[in-house]
């Protein structure tokens, strides 16, 4: 189907007379998707969010209405046989769902307080103040703190780094883990979706958008905003580094 979005975009770099080699220098865009993109070809490209991405950022770089050509492209390639369509991921209400289990937690801690204070008062009464009774009472309250502190380190040693991802407006995700596995496999976060929190002991992710507020170790992220494909690597002390274009996961 000609959209008529290669022809526009190779007549305005005709027009400019600039190379495609000058074009992947100026905007990290590599030269096959150029070329791919002038054709037509969109099967060349990733697809949903990052293809429109890509659209954007070259046709702002030739002077034209980058935000126009993505939206044809949108339009035009979204029946069958045009753009591979990405899955969607439905907006997940977190705080509807997160309130149940903290209250259920909150409930089951204070009436296990209140079977302890009972078991100690009963045993005080029992004991009639003797010597016995306060040593057992602190002899068992020392074994329910060990077992306490126990599981602790089971919590806090866990391997690698958590990483969680909350849309703020549509965006295309592709997140592997350390081994390479897809953990969101080229989906489309709509926004107010959430995703995560995954641990690993590093990630690679890619972006169609900067519209994604991130978080490792519960921490936010500096994600900075931006209209095209951004893709980033999460190494095991949970430091954040840019990916070139070419060194981003694609989840083909």
């Amino acid at each position: 189907m000609d959209t008529g979005i290669g022809p526009t975009l190779r007549e305005a770099r005709s027009r400019r007379k600039i190379d495609l080699s000058e074009v992947e220098a100026a905007i990290k865009i590599r030269v096959r998707y150029l070329q791919a993109m002038e054709n037509e070809e969109w099967d060349v490209l990733p697809g949903g969010a990052y293809t429109r991405g890509f659209i954007r950022t070259y046709a702002s770089y030739l002077g034209l209405d980058g935000e126009r050509l993505a939206d044809d492209y949108r339009r035009t390639t979204g029946s069958p046989g045009g753009e591979r369509v990405p899955k969607r991921v439905e907006p997940v209400p977190t705080a509807g769902r997160g309130r149940g289990p903290l209250v259920s937690s909150r409930l089951v801690i204070a009436a296990v307080c209140l079977l302890l204070v009972a078991v100690v008062v009963g045993i005080a009464l029992a004991g009639g103040g003797g010597g016995s009774s306060p040593s057992s009472t602190t002899e068992g309250g020392g074994q329910k703190g060990h077992k306490k502190h126990a599981k602790e380190p089971a919590v806090t040693s866990k391997p690698g780094v958590a990483v969680r991802l909350a849309a703020t407006a549509e965006v295309w995700v592709c997140l592997l883990d350390a081994k390479e596995e897809p953990l969101i496999d080229g989906q489309i976060l709509e926004g107010g979706a959430e995703a995560g929190p995954f641990r690993s002991k590093g990630f690679e992710v890619a972006l169609g958008n900067g519209s994604v507020t991130m978080f490792v170790d519960g921490k936010q992220a500096h994600v900075p905003p931006s209209s095209s494909p951004v893709g980033y690597r999460v190494d095991q002390g949970g430091k954040l580094s840019s990916l070139e274009e070419g060194e981003r996961p694609s989840c083909e």
